[in-house]
């Protein structure tokens, strides 16, 4: 290429030129479609047809492009590559034989390339996970003392502060793999199984062994235990039924444009011509919120964790866990690299420590300057080893390692209750907890079901009202319905309805129960005659046909009855051909209270938790419940949780004065969350399902009750495998156990810590005398082994929720260390008396210092392990804990009277038995001076509440304000003539309509205008922003008027409060709709929302 004159250098071709690059390309397009119209069309097939290859060929570099490098703590020098996401499957690995499916051979391969079938991996490289117990700044700077003691040469201290190091280690990665192993035991026992094809045969396998490309059996009753994409009917084993379907579906895609992999599949499930008969209902209520069970076409996804209503196919597993809707929804909620509250009190304590070494060693150091103190000589007296000391004294090494061991015997224990700790952290919030939000199904109530006297309408045959309530329910004998198993179960009391059943009846079509029709339908025949038998909740029933006025209000009162007293009721309706229905009778079903609910609540009252129960059952149902649960009955219609209308402080005081609440769907659960957490209240929120996967990792402590789902499971805090409320109020206390052992160790640490440190500050000031460093390692080992024992403590459990309340604990703390110093120098001062003081006959400076020091250490944990909160009864001390404290004192007492690591002394540092004697005494003496303060710093009230959160705090201001901020909507909209912002004040109401409600009734006009007008009355404050937003917006509000002169159609819709123009440009005021949809939470549940046109208008970019 020539170059370029410097005159020309604006057309330099390195600089560019991008409109002569775009005209170029441009008219390179034109010249490659020139031509005779078929060859034309030809080379575009081909274009095509090369696009297509070249894209399937970057699968594998579209999947290193997004890949994810990280630096590892253990090689920050280089990258590591980490798993982005899944990976694509081939397409050629979803073309397995379903008579055959996968080879044993294929396996390996796939799971290499695709992991096992789980949302989480329990692999963990434990060599990593030993090395992390030297991590932390508490360790880094017991490293730092290995060094300074390596720079001293002293080898002994060197090998004893290693060894410290790795006693730490050893036991803290122990007991965590421990609790770890028995934890996974647990979840082993609870792991979803799958029927699967392979080598020519069916066998049933845990599901996280399936691998893409697996055949699986999908069966009504079971779960499903990947995506799966459906191959055909059960009973179409060759596929020769099902191949047509599946060719014209894939040409059907193909023209469409659709790829072929997972994340296209997804959206496979339309219905078209090419899709055949339905082959299997789905349930996916779990995962969007439909209430209709979803009808599933060959070659359509069947989804993860979603139950299987009707049918029996063929699948083949499409993707593994982490990459299935399930998988995805469950990444958005994880938060594994989140610091817990404990993590975050565990750094402040600790760099705090750290801070009061620094200026300690400052303080000796300043001292030692003034005294002419050489850096390094002489051996025991120098800056460098009073450094040494204060940070081997001032830094408790066995921190960390002592809390996490207490925290792993603890999951352990409570694994062994049935309660699985998914995060060691998580024990603290139970321990917190003050508000438990609780199902009723199955937690409050025994969610067992018994059929009590069924109502039996007149003139009609008990036995025939029981022949056809069966007939209306499932035959499937391995999945029943708990309802259609109590209704099946019932005709043991029914011996003619049990010989009617025999005379030849056959089903030709079984419709399963949905929570939009309320109601199971089955299309029968005997002898000839075709029946439809119906059977559901009573309005159900009602709505199929119109009854006699009288007969519909004696079943209303009926109901009614029954719903009062606790009661679930089942209409029971049936229709023979070229007749009218008939009403049958109503079944009776109750769900008793579990025999230990009631008792476990008022227990739950006195630890000083309330509990809410939410429940999907009916208002009546749920406070009959409450009132033999001995809860009180303000239990309200889920409704006006998020609707009604209400300011933001008066729902708030509404949902904590609330009991309970009823017709709950998952979406309520998160907001009552986040109402109560907005009050300050540390909150525990049960669940089970995918829906309850954001309210679950919103709680304080998310609870994931027996029977959850994989997603629930792993959004929880605790994953419970027993039912019942005693098994979460059981786990309260050990929690608070636990809170408490930490706790003391916390606070006793901190004593010690500043014990030595103000003593040998002192000490080194006014004497220019310090322990020897060797036996201030010893006396580091004594205070750390000794109480790691305390994980294994008896200790009490708070009546209250518990708080760590950091100045309180610094306080106390401070008291205790000040005090033993003093107890210290006691000693020290008596020594300087001519008879001895303390000293019998013989003994040494340094041996009684340390004795006395390491026997008043070890026996403050008896005082700091006391009940802190009042009205906590006191229990006596672990055998563990008492043979470690009194072995390490026996050990120390064996060091005084021998003298080892004395250094050069009288007597070879020999101390007389006598004087041990009276030491103990001292030292029991100094104990008991300190327990008493105290018990008396434990019962003055401002230091009970200091540091103590403040709950349900109310700041009426603010909270008014932000539901309002959370009531508006900013639109956007733009034209030919613009763009501009807008506020619209969107209706109230609940973020996902219930669908076949039959509890919602119109309002009357007069109270539809009190509402509005209401409800415009609190949305003046938005109507002054909508206006200065609109004055300030540019041409915006002319676009607005000029494009509703163009089309009427297009106005925009306004809530409550918002302002349109009028005739003569004035503002004004309307309302069209009677609630108000609330932004921040109705996108919790966007798959089981429908809106309006209306609504669909507002908080959208609307395009000309």
């Amino acid at each position: 290429m020539a170059l370029t004159h410097r005159k020309n250098h604006k057309k330099d071709p390195e600089s560019g030129d991008a409109e002569a690059e775009a005209k170029r390309h441009e008219d390179e397009e034109k010249k490659k479609w020139d031509g005779e119209e078929y060859d034309v069309l030809l080379r575009y097939v081909e274009d095509q047809k090369q696009k297509l290859k070249n894209k399937k060929d970057d699968d594998g570099e579209d999947d290193e492009k997004n890949a994810k490098y990280v630096r590892k703590w253990y090689a920050p020098w280089r990258k590591t590559k980490v798993d982005s996401g899944p990976k694509k499957v081939p397409s050629e690995w979803l073309e397995t034989d379903r008579q055959k499916g996968l080879s044993s051979g294929d396996i390996d391969e796939r799971r290499k390339h695709s992991g096992f079938n789980e949302l989480e991996s329990p692999s963990e490289n434990q060599f990593i996970k030993f090395i992390s117990y030297f991590r932390g700044p508490i360790l880094y700077v017991m490293e730092l003392a290995v060094l300074l003691a390596a720079g001293l040469r002293d080898w002994i201290d060197f090998g004893v502060i290693i060894g410290i190091l790795f006693l730490n280690a050893a036991v803290g990665w122990y007991q965590e793999k421990q609790a770890g192993d028995i934890v996974a035991q647990l979840k082993a026992g609870i792991a979803m199984k799958a029927v699967v094809v392979r080598d020519g045969h069916e066998q049933e396998i845990e599901a996280r062994e399936l691998v893409p490309g697996d055949i699986i059996v999908l069966e009504e009753g079971n779960t499903i235990a990947a995506d799966a994409k459906i191959l055909g009917d059960y009973n179409d084993k060759d596929g020769s039924k099902s191949k047509a379907i599946l060719d014209n579906h894939e040409k059907s895609k193909k023209s469409k444009g659709h790829q072929s992999d997972s994340e296209n599949e997804e959206d496979d499930d339309d219905d078209g011509p090419n899709k055949g008969p339905s082959v299997m209902s789905v349930d996916q209520s779990a995962i969007t919120g439909e209430s209709l069970a979803v009808d599933k076409f060959v070659g359509d996804i069947a989804y993860y964790t979603c139950g299987v209503k009707r049918g029996k196919c063929f699948g083949v597993v499409t993707v593994s866990a982490k990459g299935s809707f399930v998988g995805k929804t469950a990444a958005l909620v994880s938060s594994s690299n989140e610091r817990g509250h404990f993590q975050i009190v565990l750094g402040g304590i600790g760099l705090t420590l750290l801070v009061m070494v620094v200026a300690f060693i400052f303080a000796v150091w300043i001292g030692g300057f003034f005294r002419g103190t050489k850096i390094a000589s002489p051996d025991q007296n120098n800056l460098l080893v009073y450094a040494l000391i204060f940070l081997i004294i001032g830094v408790p090494v066995g921190l960390p390692v002592v809390t996490t061991t207490t925290l792993a015997v603890g999951a352990a224990y409570l694994a062994r209750r049935q309660a699985i700790v998914q995060k060691l952290t998580a024990i603290e919030s139970l321990a917190g907890v003050d508000i438990l939000c609780s199902d009723k199904t199955g937690t409050l109530t025994a969610n067992k079901l018994s059929l009590n006297e069924p109502y039996i309408a007149p003139d009609v045959d008990p036995n025939w009202f029981m022949t056809v309530a069966v007939l209306a329910s499932s035959h499937n004998v391995r999945g029943l319905d708990p309802i259609d198993k109590v209704t099946i179960v019932g005709l043991k009391d029914f011996p003619k309805a049990q010989e009617m059943l025999k005379s030849g009846w056959k089903t030709h079509k079984f419709t399963p129960f949905d929570p939009v029709s309320k109601r199971i339908t089955a299309e029968v025949e005997k002898d000839g005659k075709h029946y439809t038998c119906a059977k559901g909740a009573p309005n159900a029933i009602l709505k199929l046909a119109k009854f006699d006025a009288h007969t519909v209000a004696d079943y209303r009162n009926q109901a009614q009855q029954f719903a009062t007293r606790g009661f679930r009721s089942l209409g029971v309706a049936v229709k023979e051909d070229g007749k009218e229905w008939e009403l049958l009778g109503m079944l009776c079903m109750f769900d008793p209270p579990r025999g230990d609910t009631a008792k476990t609540i008022g227990e739950a009252h006195d630890l000083g938790i309330s509990v809410k129960m939410l429940t999907g059952d009916a208002v009546a149902i749920a406070k009959e419940t409450c009132k033999q649960l001995g809860l009180k009955t303000n239990v309200y219609d889920s409704e006006k949780l998020i609707g009604g209308g209400m300011s933001g402080s008066d729902i708030r005081d509404f949902v904590e004065a609330a009991d309970g609440f009823a017709e709950v769907f998952p979406e309520h659960k998160y907001q009552v969350v986040n109402l109560l957490q907005e009050r300050g209240h540390l909150t525990a929120m049960t669940g089970d399902g995918v829906n309850d996967a954001p309210s679950l990792k919103k709680a304080d402590c998310g609870i994931a009750v027996e029977g959850a789902s994989d997603a629930a499971r792993t959004a929880a805090d605790v994953v419970f495998l027993d039912e019942g409320l005693s098994t979460i109020i059981t786990a309260i206390k050990v929690a608070r156990q636990i809170f408490h052992r930490m706790k003391a160790y916390i606070i006793y640490r901190i004593a010690l810590c500043v014990h030595l440190q103000v003593y040998l500050m002192l000490s080194i000031l006014i004497l220019n005398e310090t322990i020897r460093v060797d036996l201030i390692v010893f006396l580091a080992i004594f205070a750390d082994v000794a109480t790691i024992a305390i994980a294994y403590d008896r200790a009490p459990y708070a009546r209250q929720p518990v708080e760590w309340q950091l100045p309180k604990v610094w306080i106390i703390s401070t008291i205790m260390g000040l005090l033993l110093a003093a107890g210290t120098w006691i000693v020290r001062g008596t020594l300087f008396i001519g008879n001895g003081g303390i000293v019998q006959n013989y003994g040494s400076v340094q041996e009684i210092l340390f004795l006395e020091v390491a026997l008043t250490e070890s026996w403050v944990i008896f005082i700091t392990r006391l009940a802190q909160e009042p009205g906590t009864p006191n229990v006596f001390p672990s055998f563990q804990l008492i043979g470690a404290v009194f072995g390490v004192d026996l050990l120390a007492s064996f060091f005084a009277a021998y003298g080892w690591i004395s250094g050069p002394a009288n007597n070879s540092g020999h101390i007389d038995i006598v004087t041990i004697v009276k030491i103990w005494g001292y030292s029991f003496g100094v104990t008991v001076v300190i327990l008493l303060i105290y018990l008396i710093l434990n019962k003055i009230s401002w230091l009970d509440h200091i540091g103590r959160v403040t709950r349900s705090k109310r700041n009426e201001k603010l909270e008014n304000f932000l539901t309002d901020l959370q009531r508006l909507t900013i639109v956007h909209e733009s034209d030919h003539n613009g763009s501009y912002f807008r506020f619209a004040s969107s209706g109230s109401g609940s973020a996902t309509p219930k669908e076949g409600s039959d509890d919602k009734k119109p309002k009357s006009k007069d109270a539809k205008q009190a509402d509005a007008k209401k409800t415009g009355d609190k949305g003046k404050g938005v109507e002054g922003g909508d206006k200065t937003l609109s004055d300030h917006a540019g041409k915006g509000d002319d676009a607005v008027k000029q494009k509703n002169k163009q089309d009427p159609s297009r106005q925009p819709s306004s809530g409550p409060g918002s302002k349109q123009t009028g005739e003569h440009g004035e503002p004004t005021e309307v309302s069209t709709k009677e609630h108000t949809q609330d932004n921040s939470d109705s996108n919790l549940n966007k798959g089981n929302s429908q809106r309006t046109d209306e609504e669909s208008s507002e908080g959208t970019h609307v395009e000309p």
